[in-house]
């Protein structure tokens, strides 16, 4: 899943000449082939009060702009108290030139995209992100960050960096997605042995991470309760769903090789009486694949502001994951998220959805297809559960982004004292 392994293999043969002049790029006139757009960054009366404390740069594998979910929440939180940059996967092009391209989200969170040459070796991507890298801390004066890794690969081009804390949330087995570098358990191997602190996004992926690293912490995905409960009040339905009837059964999230579509398929055909709502990009997987019948939609995607809106109109919220080794040790976010939408929910037994929602007896857990439409009829009957909201209220984004600061001061007081000694 890894873009910086696709579509090099088929043009170092060919591109021998192409790469010792970006070699001698590197080497003699770097400067000349980067742009830096938004270098023009001014100082805020906030950012300068920030500059006092850490900067945190995150190396992720998700585009910030893809789907809203664990890095957006949490980092938008942390652009309230400090600089806050997030570096993505590198976009290649056919052009020669290479740069990074940065600018500033409403949330205060500078997002940072490479664009580098096609058809390079892993040894060029690594050195030319480097480079780039190494320009954007002398741009931004950004000095001994907090250094926040989604994706241990990002290691390969940032082992040079200082860091007042290295941190590993780790918030999936990537090495079990479709498409993933060969590389990565290395590369994830070397991040433990780095990080100074490591997170997991739910408890499964603890216990199976917590032997690996001295400082884990589990903190599973979290809500923002007041966002989805709105859904609880909208009447109004959007557009492209309103000429939907009912019942409706919804999805939303990204569609790719984690969805049982055999699953979806066996429900739509089951129950033609039923409307199947699916929301969101569809990744990894070939369009062809996805069942096609007259009570199933695809929305294609919506963003984080649009989606109580259309949580509202649905009968039953589903999460139809197969059961396969990409979600061995998923924590969907969208299931408390569900459930402060109010709306009744059905899964497949995944262990981070069984523990706690499954236990409390807040979402339905069925496999079989016959099970699972037997589950989606008895909670349109039954409704959301009680005691679900109490339940939701100690589990913010806030608190856990609270949470996970406290232990990377905790990091970085203990390493001042160490070196004050």
């Amino acid at each position: 899943m890894s873009s910086f392994n696709i579509g090099l293999d088929g043009y170092i043969s060919s591109s021998q000449i192409r790469q010792k002049q970006l070699t001698d790029a590197l080497k003699t006139d770097a400067l000349k082939t980067k742009e830096f757009q938004a270098s023009n960054f001014d100082v805020s009366e906030e950012d300068a009060a920030n500059l006092n404390t850490p900067d945190l740069v995150c190396l992720s594998h998700l585009r910030w702009d893809f789907v809203y979910q664990r890095p957006q929440h949490l980092l938008s939180r942390c652009a309230s108290q400090r600089r806050t940059f997030f570096i993505e996967e590198p976009i290649f092009k056919s052009s020669a030139s290479w740069r990074l391209e940065t600018s500033r989200r409403e949330c205060g969170v500078w997002v940072v995209v490479p664009h580098l040459p096609k058809g390079m070796s892993q040894e060029m991507v690594s050195a030319m992100l480097q480079t780039l890298i190494d320009e954007l801390f002398e741009e931004y004066s950004i000095a001994a960050p907090i250094l926040w890794y989604y994706t241990p690969i990002a290691l390969s081009f940032t082992e040079q960096l200082e860091a007042c804390c290295v941190v590993y949330d780790c918030m999936d087995e990537l090495s079990a997605f479709k498409g993933a570098s060969k590389t990565l358990r290395e590369w994830e191997t070397k991040l433990f042995k780095r990080a100074d602190v490591v997170f997991t996004g739910g408890q499964s992926l603890y216990e199976a991470k917590q032997h690996q690293h001295s400082n884990l912490h589990a903190f599973p995905s979290s809500i923002d309760v007041a966002h989805f409960a709105q859904a609880k009040s909208i009447t109004v339905d959007p557009p492209d769903q309103a000429c939907i009837v009912h019942p409706r059964l919804g999805f939303y999230g990204v569609i790719d090789e984690r969805m049982n579509l055999e699953l979806v398929d066996g429900i739509a055909e089951a129950r033609p009486d039923w409307q199947l709502v699916f929301i969101g990009p569809v990744a990894k997987i070939d369009l062809d694949s996805l069942p096609q019948r007259p009570n199933l939609y695809y929305l294609g995607s919506k963003s984080y502001q649009e989606l109580p809106h259309y949580i509202a109109n649905w009968d039953v919220a589903l999460l139809p994951f197969a059961l396969n080794e990409s979600t061995q040790f998923i924590s969907p976010t969208k299931t408390p998220e569900y459930l402060a939408a109010g709306k009744p929910v059905v899964s497949t037994s995944i262990r981070d959805v069984i523990r706690p929602y499954g236990q409390e007896g807040f979402v339905h857990i069925a496999d079989r297809l016959e099970d699972f439409i037997e589950k989606i009829e008895l909670a349109m009957q039954q409704g959301q559960p009680e005691h679900v909201d109490a339940f939701l209220a100690q589990m913010s984004w806030d608190q856990t982004w609270a949470g996970m600061m406290q232990q990377v001061e905790t990091v970085i007081l203990n390493s001042r004292r160490i070196s004050n000694v």
